[in-house]
């Protein structure tokens, strides 16, 4: 994404967010007429239309060789709408595409074919004759780096559902900027939204308030070409679109060992739960669902106390292996202390009762505990503030309206690998 525009505006870009098409009319509005020198209706007259900004490439350059098929078609000045870009491949047929927001450069819609010819014409009301450029293609790299997400496509996900990218090598901090760019997140209803990096391998993004209920959103990792590494290029764009449900969230307070659960703002239930003992203290932020199961099996990896136990209706909330799942051997403790290895124990009813109103994504939080999460400990892109959050993106920080941006800074720490769970 060459030139961001972190306006998410209908269909919006985010760090890598693009408004990809613009347009409005009021039928009330009193519509501009041209007039001619014998005072009747007609076109623009010449000198006006020598005024009007004329569009022209500014990269790739005409005849170039060697361009990348993640390519983007940068034009000078700042035409915006007032320019239209046609693309053609070597056989006259059309590549579709449209124009960022802010119209710095046009974007094919899919990853663009290796070794081919190309052909772009520009035209803006001030040239409609427009300026043409062909250029050509890299061939096929011999070294590409596979990107995937945690999406899947067509699924309905909670509204804390942050959207998770890994890359198969690590992307170098100097070119996360360029990468990020190519990164599109859209959105309806709009909403503000940047990525963060947690190390070269991974990146996430998320809204800066958590996802509206219903929402529809289609994200693009649009690197099919693009140079990840020093020497590797992405393999292929990647491309899902998923929808937001219910807002649920569950929030646990260790000072009452009690567990409430709210839908759409109004709290649903409250049940008694037992968190992590003293030797094996559960974490306190805010969390998400990261992944559900019927049943797992569960073994310890301290000699000093073992445990190996089929467990049931489990919710993953924790890289290193913090759930809610059932726990009848527990429950004469619930509500009144803690006995697990870090996990939220609660009843075998209530256990079931949860799994069956929750979705991957569902937000977690839990209170008053002894430990604190660690960042990158699991999906924790909540446990950050927004002010803190955007500094995790290569790009400047997304203005706050109804069209998100990037953030700049440094990536922070790694994600942690998945570990055991904790009974």
């Amino acid at each position: 994404m060459g030139v961001s525009a972190r306006a998410l505006a209908t269909i919006a870009a985010l760090t890598s967010v693009v408004v990809l098409a613009a347009g409005c009319s009021n039928d009330d509005e009193v519509k501009p007429k041209w007039t001619g020198a014998d005072s009747s209706a007609g076109g623009p007259s010449a000198s006006a239309s020598a005024e009007l900004p004329k569009a022209a490439f500014a990269a790739p350059a005409d005849g170039a060789n060697n361009v990348s098929t993640a390519t983007e078609l940068a034009l000078q000045g700042a035409p915006g709408s007032n320019a239209a870009v046609t693309l053609t491949d070597g056989s006259g047929a059309q590549v579709a595409g449209a124009l960022r927001a802010d119209g710095t450069a046009w974007i094919p819609g899919s990853q663009l074919k290796y070794g081919t010819q190309y052909t772009a014409t520009v035209t803006s009301a001030g040239d409609t004759a427009g300026k043409k450029i062909t250029f050509t293609t890299m061939a096929k790299p011999g070294k590409t780096v596979n990107v995937s997400t945690a999406i899947t496509d067509n699924k309905v996900y909670g509204v804390g559902m942050p959207i998770v990218v890994r890359f198969g090598s690590s992307v170098p901090q100097d070119m996360r900027a360029a990468v990020e760019q190519r990164l599109i997140v859209t959105s309806n209803p709009p909403q503000v939204g940047t990525w963060y990096w947690f190390n070269g391998g991974e990146v996430h993004y998320r809204p800066k308030e958590y996802w509206q209920s219903g929402t529809k959103i289609n994200v693009r990792l649009a690197v099919g070409g693009l140079q990840l590494t020093k020497n590797g290029w992405g393999t292929r764009d990647v491309t899902s679109t998923f929808s937001i449900g219910d807002k649920i969230v569950m929030t646990t307070d260790d000072k009452t060992h009690q567990m409430t659960v709210e839908q759409n703002g109004q709290v649903i239930k409250t049940m008694p739960v037992s968190l992590g003992k003293a030797k094996t203290p559960s974490s306190s932020g805010n969390m998400v669902v990261m992944d559900k199961n019927q049943s797992e099996l569960f073994v310890g990896t301290d000699p000093s106390d073992p445990y190996r136990e089929t467990v049931y209706w489990t919710q993953r909330m924790t890289s290193g292996g913090e759930y809610i799942h059932s726990a009848p051997w527990s429950v004469g403790d619930q509500g009144k202390r803690n006995v697990s290895h870090g996990c939220t124990n609660v009843s075998e009813t209530n256990a079931k009762y949860l799994y069956n109103l929750t979705k991957i994504g569902d937000v977690v939080i839990v209170k008053n505990t002894t430990r604190k999460l660690a960042w990158g400990n699991g999906w924790t892109d909540w446990d950050k503030s927004w002010t803190d959050y955007v500094k995790g993106s290569a790009l400047p920080p997304p203005a706050d309206t109804a069209a998100p941006s990037t953030s700049d800074s440094a990536p922070a720490s790694a994600s942690a690998p998945a570990s055991a769970p904790a009974a």
